[in-house]
């Protein structure tokens, strides 16, 4: 019961810092563009685990 919780809490706390990884890349930083691009793919590959984790976690319960 507990693990399942924890399970749900560190993909959201993952999914949502991804989120806000990106966003912060996109409006707010100055670094070369290859960098960032670099970044935004990290944060879209955050959020994808997030989602994929979520819907193994939904498919494990039904």
């Amino acid at each position: 019961m507990w693990q399942r919780g924890l399970n749900w809490a560190a993909t959201l706390l993952v999914g949502t810092f991804g989120l806000l990884w990106v966003g912060v890349v996109v409006f707010a930083d100055d670094s070369p563009p290859w960098m960032r691009v670099t970044q935004i793919v990290f944060g879209i590959l955050l959020v994808g685990w997030a989602v994929q984790k979520a819907v193994t976690l939904i498919l494990d319960h039904a």
